[in-house]
């Protein structure tokens, strides 16, 4: 007997199942460890596509510009302007989240975010005149976040009078914004649109941007990017988890706000009390972070990397770099999660936001191995979310090492997405994302795990392989 077949039988077998869910669920019934794999072989129609898209020469140089430009972008918090001054938004102009939808399909998230927003811009007396002007009146505009540059959360909807923060990528000469975030439950972004959420909007919109505009002025540029590789070594993923964040941002701001004579104290104590107990303040400054690294790959012939991963709780859609600003959606899945009392899946709306930006740069969901207490929100188990993190690097062409991963040896985030990977090995990127009321004016209900439809990425695919030069 050879050393080698020796060493073998000596040591305890390693067991990887790949696609056998009978054999995995026999190992896990006698406590044997395994390793399960997610994998698929493509289905015979993308075979023709697959095999073209893998074949275009430019491909491989196209990725690999695609991931060095970014894993070079960089993110600094600049300025905090309102919405009409930064994008140019005028009076009935709305941004939504996600792909291109209308009033006639928005899901009902949507629906409650647009008509608070109508009546915090004096444009309707009550919710059903809100609701009735959006079904009929043509003077009303509605686009996506993405298509002006920008970002939101959940129901993402974004009207002139609102703050927004404004991030810079010098590298790439290229800026990008997303609005301020109001706290977790009734909110505004959550579909929610009673007389408190709007106080609230409108107390944000007159003393809690102008505040944060002096504060950011004195201080000067913040780099967010820095603050993001730190929060990743200290538990957060950057998508339901930004503690760490959030505080860090505090710490910076706070001596410029105290020092801010034109504020009272009491004022400032608001301003402070406010962003020091909202955990996930400082997520509206991640995703246009993910947002300005994400563009900064974008348009590059023959690429295969997607450039954006957003819904708008009807539509779940993809962007990729070697196909434009072209959407390429499928139905929004209801998250897989944890419910909030009194509510249940029943209660659920399907995916929505544009805060999976942050699962497209390996953040969120992707990161979840170095955010084990996120567990504790979204559900399922730690070694769960170590599982999917080391999953994601399947089907992505680069590592992050600006967000190390202390529980994996500091190896970076799974970085670029490759629709190639996705469609080749059948594994879907994994998200961790908040759960929305279906009915108008609920709120958030849960949180919970979700992957999107895997059509996105066979119609993405489908079209590289038109857009890939003949052999």
């Amino acid at each position: 007997m050879s050393t080698h077949v020796k060493r073998l039988l000596a040591a305890e077998p390693r067991t990887v199942t790949v696609g056998a869910q009978l054999l995995a669920d026999a190992l896990a019934d006698q406590a044997a460890p395994h390793l399960p794999v997610q994998w698929r072989p493509p289905a015979d129609e993308l075979l023709p596509a697959l095999r073209r898209v893998a074949g275009d020469r430019r491909r491989a140089s196209a990725n690999a510009l695609a991931a060095e430009r970014m894993l070079a972008a960089r993110a600094e918090l600049v300025d905090v302007r309102r919405a009409a001054d930064v994008i140019g938004l005028e009076r009935g102009q709305f941004c939504h989240a996600g792909p291109p939808v209308d009033w006639a399909r928005a899901s009902g998230p949507l629906r409650g975010a647009l008509i608070g927003a109508m009546l915090l811009e004096g444009l309707a007396d009550d919710p059903e005149d809100a609701a009735r002007r959006l079904a009929t009146d043509t003077g009303l505009a509605l686009a996506p976040c993405h298509d002006h540059g920008g970002v939101a959360p959940m129901a993402g909807v974004v009207s002139p009078s609102m703050w927004l923060f404004v991030l810079r990528d010098e590298v790439h000469d290229r800026t990008t914004w997303c609005p301020l975030n109001e706290g977790l439950g009734r909110v505004l972004r959550y579909g929610a649109y009673a007389r408190d959420v709007l106080e609230r909007l409108r107390w944000m919109g007159e003393a809690l941007g102008p505040a944060l505009a002096a504060a950011l002025a004195a201080h000067g540029p913040v780099d967010v990017k820095g603050l993001v590789g730190q929060m990743v070594q200290m538990g957060d993923e950057g998508h339901n988890r930004n503690r760490a964040g959030t505080l860090m941002l505090l710490r910076d701001l706070l001596p410029n706000l105290a020092e801010d004579g034109a504020r009272s104290g009491a004022e400032v104590a608001r301003v402070a009390r406010f962003i020091g107990g909202n955990d996930h303040f400082f997520l509206n400054l991640v995703m246009p972070a993910a947002k300005l690294q994400a563009a900064a790959a974008a348009d590059i012939p023959g690429c295969t990397l997607v450039t954006a991963m957003a819904r708008n709780g009807t539509d779940f859609g993809i962007q990729v770099s070697g196909t434009g600003r072209r959407w390429f959606t499928g139905p929004a899945a209801v998250p897989d999660g944890l419910y909030f009392g009194g509510y249940g899946p029943d209660d659920a709306n399907p995916d929505i936001g544009d805060s999976a930006i942050t699962e497209t740069v390996g953040l969120g969901g992707f990161a979840m191995a170095g955010a084990p207490a996120i567990v504790r929100f979204v559900g399922g188990t730690v070694s769960d979310a170590i599982r999917t993190t080391r999953e994601m690097y399947e089907i992505t062409v680069a590592e992050n090492p600006a967000y190390a991963l202390p529980v994996l040896d500091f190896r970076g985030v799974p970085t670029g997405i490759d629709v190639t990977a996705v469609i080749r090995t059948g594994i879907l990127p994994q998200i961790n994302t908040g759960i929305a009321g279906r009915v108008p004016g609920t709120g958030q209900v849960g949180a919970g795990l979700v992957r999107p439809p895997k059509s996105c990425f066979a119609d993405a695919l489908e079209a590289l392989a038109e857009a890939a030069p003949a052999v």
